[in-house]
C-alpha cells in the first residue's frame, strides 16, 4: 500500500511540470469555524459554487476571498520580526512559476475545570508546522505535522480511554494515562488538470454537506489515505473517493459462526457524490458509499477493483459479489438559497429499506436512515460578518452498524458521519462574528440519545447507538425508536473570543468557556465547565461537542 501511494505521489509531481500558467490554486484544510468566513461568496445567489464537497480547491474568486481574509488589517512595519508575527508566513517564496510557504504552529492552552468534582487543570501543548507549495499554478501541496500532549476534561478523557483515539485526530500513545500523547499529520497533493478535472492524493479528511454536521460523510474521524477524482461538466460536479482505513477495535481474528475471518484491522471505502446546481439557488446532491473489510471469509480480499467503477449507484456490483459482505449507503443532499443571505439545506441517508415496514411505522430494526434539516445566513440583520446557523439532526438506531465491526461506517475507531453514532436527535445553533482581527463564536447544542444498558454477565444490550456493535445482536426486531435504551439528555455550550495575530496561519490569542451537562437516566448528572486561555494556530477542526 505504501509503495502504491509513493508511486502515485511521484506521478502527480511529475505531471506538475507540464502545466501552463493559469489562475493560482491552493489547498486549505476544512474547519467549520474558518470556512464560514467564505459564506458571503459561496452562498450568494449570484454564484454557483459546489459548496457541499469539502475541502475546497481555492481558485478564482474564492482564492481572492482567501487572500483578502489572510491580508486583513496588515500591520505597517519594516521590522522583519513584526511582519512575521502579524502579517506574513515565516518563510514565504513567490516566484512566477512556483510559490512556497512554511509556518511554525504553536497551540498552547491552559484551562481549569469549574464544575466537575475532580477540578482538574486541563492543558494542551502542541508544536506544529505547516507548508504549502504551488508549481506552475497547476499543482498544489499542503501538509502539516503536530506533536501533542494534553490533559482533557473528564468526558473527553473517558472517550479516549474507551476508543483509544483523541477525537478526530489520532491514536493516543497512552490512552489510560491522564496525560495523553499523540501525533497528527495531513498531506494533500492536488493536480488541477483544467477547470473540469482535478486529482487529489491525500492523507486528510472529507466532508459532504452544507451544515455543521453531516449524516453522509463528515470530518469527525481521523485522517484517511485516499485518492479523490473531481470532474465538472456544466452545472454538475462529480466526486469519487477511494479510501484506505483502519479499525483498531477490530481484533486480528474476528470469527463468525461460519468460521470466516475478518481481522487485521484494515478496511476500504468507496464514496461517490454528484452535485447538481439546478439553478443559482437550488442544488441537489446524490451520494453513495460502500465499506468493505480487507479480509473475507477466505482469509484475504484486499482492494476490490469492482469499486473502481466511478458510476453512481453501484448496488448491482455489491449484490453480485457474493464473497463480499459490504456495507452500503445511499444519500441525498440539498440546498436552496431562500433569500439573498439565507440558505436552507438538508440531507437524507438510507442504509436499509423495506417499503412495507418503512411506512407501517412499526419500529422495524432494518429501516435505517438519518436526516438533517438546517438553515444558515450571513451578514444577518445587516451586520457585516455576522453569520448564524441552526440545524436538526436525527439518526435511527442501528443505522451505521454492520454484522461485524470491521465493515461498519467508521474509520480508526470513530464514526465516519455524526460523532454521536446513531440513535439520537440533536439541535445545534452557532453564531460567528468577525470585526477587524477580532473573532467571536457562540455555540449551543441539545441532544437526546440512547446508550446501551448492561445486561447479563456484564454484556451491553445493543440498542443501536454504538455503531461498533453487531446489528445481529439487536434484542427486538420491531418497536425500535430513536433514543431507546438508557436515555441521555446532553446540553452543551461553547463561547470563544480571539484576537487574530496573524491570519496567514490563524495565530491567535483566545479565551473560551465550555459547559456540558449530560443527564443520564437513573445516574448522576455529568457536569463539566472549563475556562481556557491560550495562544493557538492552525486550521484544524477540533471536536468536543458530543
Amino acid at each position: 500500500m505504501k509503495q502504491t501511494l509513493s508511486y502515485a505521489i511521484v506521478g502527480l509531481l511529475s505531471l506538475s511540470t507540464f502545466g501552463t500558467l493559469q489562475a493560482q490554486v491552493k489547498n486549505q484544510p476544512y474547519s467549520y469555524q474558518h470556512y464560514q468566513k467564505y459564506d458571503e461568496e459561496l452562498y450568494s445567489p449570484n454564484t454557483r459554487y459546489h459548496t457541499s464537497s469539502k475541502p475546497y480547491l481555492f481558485k478564482g474568486r474564492l482564492l481572492e476571498k482567501m487572500d483578502s481574509i489572510q491580508s486583513l488589517n496588515s500591520v505597517d512595519s519594516d521590522n522583519w520580526f513584526m511582519r512575521k508575527i502579524f502579517n506574513e508566513h515565516l518563510v514565504q517564496v513567490e516566484k512566477e512559476d512556483h510559490t512556497f510557504y512554511l509556518d511554525v504552529l504553536p497551540d498552547f492552552v491552559i484551562g481549569t475545570e469549574m464544575l466537575d468534582k475532580d477540578k482538574r487543570t486541563t492543558w494542551l501543548n502542541t508544536r506544529g508546522v505547516q507548508a504549502g507549495v504551488t508549481i506552475k499554478d497547476k499543482f498544489t501541496f499542503y501538509g502539516n505535522f503536530f506533536e501533542n500532549q494534553g490533559v482533557f476534561p473528564r468526558y473527553i478523557d473517558d472517550y479516549i480511554k474507551e476508543s483509544r483515539v483523541v477525537p478526530g485526530q489520532a491514536m493516543s500513545k497512552r490512552p489510560l494515562n491522564k496525560t495523553k500523547d499523540w501525533m497528527y499529520a495531513t498531506a494533500n497533493f492536488t493536480y488541477d488538470f483544467s477547470d473540469y478535472f482535478q486529482a487529489t492524493l491525500a492523507y486528510d479528511k472529507n466532508f459532504i454537506g452544507d451544515g455543521y454536521r453531516s449524516v453522509l460523510l463528515s470530518d469527525f474521524s481521523s485522517n484517511m489515505a485516499h485518492l479523490k477524482l473531481t470532474g465538472k461538466v456544466g452545472n454538475v460536479q462529480y466526486t469519487s473517493i477511494w479510501a484506505y482505513m483502519t479499525d483498531p477495535n477490530n481484533p486480528r481474528v474476528d470469527s463468525l459462526n461460519s468460521g470466516g475471518r475478518y481481522g487485521d484491522g484494515i478496511k476500504w471505502g468507496a464514496f461517490q457524490y454528484l452535485d447538481w446546481n439546478v439553478t443559482n439557488r437550488l442544488s441537489l446532491g446524490f451520494f453513495q458509499s460502500v465499506i468493505w473489510a480487507n479480509r473475507n471469509q477466505a482469509g484475504h480480499r484486499g482492494f476490490d477493483f469492482n469499486y473502481l467503477n466511478p458510476v453512481l449507484f453501484l448496488r448491482p456490483v455489491e449484490n453480485n459479489n457474493i464473497s463480499s459482505p459490504d456495507k452500503m449507503f445511499l444519500g441525498l443532499n440539498a440546498k436552496y438559497k431562500v433569500l439573498d443571505n439565507l440558505t436552507a439545506y438538508g440531507q437524507f441517508l438510507l442504509g436499509e429499506f423495506t417499503a412495507k415496514e418503512f411506512f407501517s411505522n412499526n419500529g422495524y430494526k432494518h429501516n435505517k436512515w438519518g436526516v438533517q434539516l438546517g438553515a444558515k445566513a450571513f451578514n444577518i440583520f445587516g451586520v457585516r460578518n455576522l453569520n448564524i446557523l441552526g440545524e436538526y439532526n436525527a439518526v435511527r438506531p442501528y443505522t451505521y452498524q454492520h454484522f461485524v465491526s470491521i465493515s461498519n461506517y467508521s474509520n480508526r475507531g470513530e464514526p465516519l458521519a455524526h460523532p454521536r453514532g446513531a440513535n439520537f436527535r440533536e439541535l445545534v445553533g452557532i453564531a460567528n462574528y468577525s470585526w477587524n482581527r477580532l473573532d467571536f463564536s457562540v455555540q449551543g447544542l441539545y441532544s437526546r440519545y440512547g446508550t446501551d444498558p448492561i445486561g447479563k454477565f456484564g454484556v451491553p444490550i445493543n440498542y443501536g447507538g454504538d455503531i461498533f456493535q453487531s446489528y445481529n445482536t439487536a434484542p427486538n426486531t420491531y418497536g425500535n425508536k430513536i433514543g431507546q435504551g438508557v436515555q441521555n439528555d446532553l446540553f452543551y455550550a461553547d463561547l470563544r473570543a480571539a484576537y487574530v495575530l496573524n491570519p496567514k496561519y490563524n495565530l491567535r490569542f483566545e479565551v473560551g468557556y465550555t459547559q456540558r451537562y449530560n443527564r443520564i437516566e437513573d445516574e448522576p448528572t455529568q457536569k463539566s465547565g472549563v475556562i481556557t486561555v491560550g495562544l493557538r494556530s492552525s486550521f484544524r477542526n477540533l471536536y468536543g461537542d458530543f
